[in-house]
């Protein structure tokens, strides 16, 4: 009698992408399509760049007093932004 070893199709992909090493670029691309939903509609519009470096989430915010308040509440996007990501992918975020 075969013995199987069922799997879901969730443990498969991400044993997969862990394998393949893609399993950190797409928790980053979580993170940064999460901004908006994490940070809202209004904070958006005034968004123009965001990237990833060295954990460190980079974001170009037009607004000079939007981007000084924002600045105030770094602690709390990071811990947001990691929750809707699904893992710890930064750990600070700088507006420029």
């Amino acid at each position: 009698m075969f013995r199987r070893k069922v799997q879901s199709l969730d443990a498969v992909l991400n044993r997969l992408l862990r394998e393949e090493g893609l399993e950190a670029p797409l928790q980053q691309k979580r993170l940064v399509d999460a901004w908006e939903t994490v940070a809202g509609k209004t904070v958006a519009r005034y968004t123009q760049e965001k990237f990833i470096r060295n954990q460190t989430l980079f974001v170009k915010i037009t607004n000079p007093a939007l981007r000084a308040d924002l600045g105030m509440m770094q602690t709390e996007l990071v811990r947001k932004l990691n929750a809707a990501a699904g893992a710890m992918i930064i750990t600070s975020v700088r507006f420029y």
